[in-house]
């Protein structure tokens, strides 16, 4: 009795301490810069994860130009690529961002969890550090995607990217919160998060026409993926990088950010005090 009451303790007195947005920002800041750390003793994992978008830009992307070229300019009235070149970015962060509860996993096998909830940390900074901790790389990421293409025909609107960025990493937040939710719901059969996050992630990706328009496809589709959070993500990520700020999608993909962000933070806050008990 006198065991637990003493390891609990901490943990609440941290939940009352780091009320406040300014006592919040610094432990969302202790928590990315725990988490960053292994990145930077490591730099040339961010050139590993380079791999998967290099791949699509320049497999599937030729293939996108000849078969798509009309139309896909039409949408934003320039060259393919920027069109193709947003939603390279968004699947990294989709990707980036639903995979880190493997990172959980592991602190649950190694204890490293347990210790983080008995310290004075909020519990949302435990989740919105993590997050935000890959959105870090995927930034760098995205200047290099960006450099690679601009001899392509890719053309860089500053303020554009910049906000998209932002809402990128507000979406990263949501869909990462969501993965530790997961991470924790299984932790007892750890390849069950594989599964679900694996049986997830690709009917979102592809109903969001991320890699080729619905427009030509099914209407069930069409239909589908207005239900589909990230289908506005897409769109809003393509007009704000090809300049057009004052575009309803743009609205539309703040919206889907946000939404995605508290539902994750809701869902996650409340896994993460459960995984306390």
């Amino acid at each position: 009795m006198t065991t637990t009451t003493s390891t609990l303790a901490p943990s609440r007195q941290g939940e009352v301490a780091s009320t406040g947005p300014r006592n919040l920002a610094r432990d969302i800041l202790i928590v990315l810069h725990r988490e960053l750390r292994p990145l930077l003793r490591d730099p040339f994992s961010i050139m590993f994860g380079l791999i998967q978008p290099i791949i699509f830009l320049a497999l599937f992307g030729p293939l996108l130009v000849g078969s798509l070229g009309g139309a896909a300019e039409g949408a934003l009235g320039e060259s393919v690529w920027q069109w193709f070149v947003p939603s390279i970015l968004v699947m990294t962060a989709l990707f980036g961002t639903s995979m880190t509860g493997s990172n959980l996993l592991f602190d649950f096998q190694t204890g490293a969890h347990e210790r983080m909830m008995v310290t004075p940390l909020s519990r949302p900074s435990l989740l919105v550090g993590r997050a935000l901790k890959e959105m870090v790389p995927l930034s760098w990421q995205a200047v290099l995607i960006v450099v690679v293409m601009l001899p392509f025909g890719f053309t860089l609107y500053p303020v554009g990217a910049a906000g998209g960025l932002v809402i990128l990493a507000i979406f990263g937040v949501g869909l990462g919160s969501l993965s530790y939710a997961l991470a924790i719901a299984v932790r007892k059969q750890d390849w069950m998060f594989w599964v679900v996050q694996q049986t997830f992630i690709f009917p979102v990706m592809i109903l969001s026409g991320m890699l080729l328009p619905l427009e030509t496809g099914p209407h069930w589709m069409q239909v589908a993926s207005k239900f589909n959070p990230l289908t506005y993500m897409v769109d809003a990520e393509r007009a704000l990088f090809g300049g057009d700020l004052t575009n309803p999608d743009v609205l539309w993909g703040i919206l889907a950010a946000l939404g995605t962000a508290v539902l994750g933070l809701a869902v996650g806050i409340r896994m993460m005090r459960r995984s306390a008990d």
